[in-house]
């Protein structure tokens, strides 16, 4: 049988990588690790074996291995992708500098075969699990489509003080249209501790498992000498962000748009401190009055301006005036760069629902509140200067989709509503940005004082949601109305109340990793 359209068909950038600024090590292709060893992206792939059922979507999954490996350098694992979206994809060859970096295993032991499965299949596939020689590790799995093992020289293990933990990632095929906990499935694999100063590393190989409950068989690679020089320069970074930054299109009834932070202080914004209410202080442009540091402890935060008609206005925004702030950090031992772009709205707007047939129910004040930080993050191989993948990311409204239409947060049809659409109202991130962070480059970037503010930029004020609630029960019909509460239990409690966020650096993802 065929395989998917999807998988049959390589993803592909619309165009070709530019050439970027000189440089040390960034977008050279090989990434040494400290230990003698070196590695390489391979992203070219033969198919071994594949499966037309089961997995995402029920439309199986294929699996390969690395081919064109350079010269000197070895498989480490092979690579599995389900088959509902186009091959896109890579695993690590490894090149040993010392002689003991790598080593051949000294058996197999056969995981699964699909002798026995009853599924529509390309031949038979048999999947081995490499048996290291003390003191090494195996990183990934041998795929064939043959009864025979394959031969020892085919894969490499790693000395173990070059390896780190590794979890389970992504679900990519198991013979069910599910993962079942007690059945075989297949998984992607991503280093268990991730973050800016973790140096765990992935391989982009797969795990295979009879049970979810045994532990992982299979190590990731570290980068043991917590080696940066892969890592783009400033020239490199502005030069990556132009060549990939997304263009954010607004919902064309949004009232609440984004601003610069600048323009957001010089129109009003106001520094409040506890016990102090009556005698708030106007900010200075550059939030160099802003209390720097500390914790978020409740002693500080920012308002809009008292005057009703200032007050309004800033809600608003400055779309043709606002900035993205970028900060760039190492990912998966410095073998990625995330570049993540910050977006600053003065206001974030109350919420709607959709109950079943009724398609949008205004919720009164929930949701709403002062400040709102959202980003976007772009994760870019340090091996070739590729972006790999685009992240969107939202806590409270303003959320980032990659599509147009209707996200609905619950369960089945009853949730809150996120309608995203193309109007005239855009960002090009490009056009208007600043790199306000990157501890990597040292003293090349100065971070502006309102980084370091570390407590809210809005009010914290609680009000009781159940008026509101109340009075949408009342145009609900009966067998509506018990769903509708259902919705109301479910939601965070940040809703309940005007809570205005941190910034952007007590966000998760500012040292660790999307989530």
């Amino acid at each position: 049988m065929a395989n998917s359209p999807n998988i049959s068909k390589s993803f592909k950038l619309p165009s070709p990588l530019p050439s970027w600024p000189s440089g040390e090590g960034f977008s050279k292709g090989i990434i040494h690790l400290g230990g003698g060893l070196q590695v390489c992206q391979i992203s070219s792939l033969n198919k071994v074996w594949a499966t037309h059922e089961g997995g995402p979507n029920n439309l199986g999954a294929t699996f390969f291995e690395p081919s064109q490996v350079p010269q000197g350098f070895s498989m480490l694992g092979c690579y599995s992708q389900p088959n509902n979206r186009m091959l896109h994809g890579w695993v690590l060859a490894g090149k040993d500098e010392t002689g003991t970096a790598l080593k051949n295993p000294i058996d197999y032991t056969l995981v699964w075969n699909t002798e026995s499965l009853q599924i529509k299949q390309d031949g038979v596939g048999y999947i081995w699990l490499p048996t290291p020689p003390d003191g090494y590790k195996a990183l990934g799995h041998v795929v064939t489509n043959t009864p025979q093992k394959p031969p020892l020289e085919k894969v490499r293990c790693v000395r173990s003080d070059l390896t780190d933990e590794c979890q389970a990632d992504t679900w990519l095929w198991g013979p069910g249209k599910q993962s079942d906990p007690n059945g075989f499935n297949v998984f992607s694999l991503r280093p268990s501790n991730r973050g800016t100063q973790a140096m765990g590393v992935s391989v982009g190989a797969f795990v295979a498992q009879n049970t979810t409950a045994a532990p992982i068989s299979l190590a990731c690679l570290k980068n043991v000498e917590s080696n940066l020089t892969c890592m783009p320069n400033l020239g490199q970074v502005q030069a990556l962000f132009q060549a990939y930054s997304p263009w954010i299109y607004f919902h064309p009834d949004e009232q609440y748009l984004p601003s610069s932070v600048s323009w957001y202080f010089t129109n009003g914004a106001l520094l409040y401190k506890k016990g102090e209410e009556s005698k708030p202080v106007p900010v200075e442009s550059t939030g160099s009055n802003l209390p720097q540091g500390g914790s978020n402890d409740g002693g500080y935060w920012l308002d809009l301006p008292v005057e009703e008609g200032a007050k309004e206005r800033v809600k608003k925004g400055d779309l043709q005036g606002c900035q993205v702030y970028l900060h760039v950090k190492p990912m998966l031992g410095a073998t990625f760069t995330d570049i993540v772009a910050w977006l600053f709205y003065p206001f974030n707007g109350p919420g709607r629902a959709k109950v079943d047939f009724i398609d949008s129910i205004p919720l009164g004040k929930t949701g709403q509140h002062v400040g709102d930080w959202e980003h976007v993050t772009l994760r870019i191989s340090n091996f070739s200067g590729e972006l790999w993948t685009v992240t969107y990311s939202s806590l409270n409204g303003h959320a980032m989709y990659a599509k147009p239409g209707l996200v609905l947060q619950g369960s089945g049809n009853v949730g809150i509503r996120n309608d995203t659409a193309k109007s005239k109202k855009f960002v090009d991130t490009g056009a208007r940005f600043s790199v306000v962070a990157a501890q990597y480059l040292g003293r090349t970037i100065v971070e502006p004082s309102w980084l370091n503010y570390l407590r809210k930029w809005g009010p914290n004020i609680t009000y009781n949601i159940a008026e509101d609630a109340e009075k949408v029960k009342k145009i609900l019909p009966g067998r509506l109305k018990s769903a509708f509460e259902n919705l109301v239990k479910s939601l965070p409690r940040e809703v309940f109340g005007e809570d205005g966020p941190t910034g952007p650096k007590l966000k998760r993802n500012w040292t660790g990793d999307e989530v």
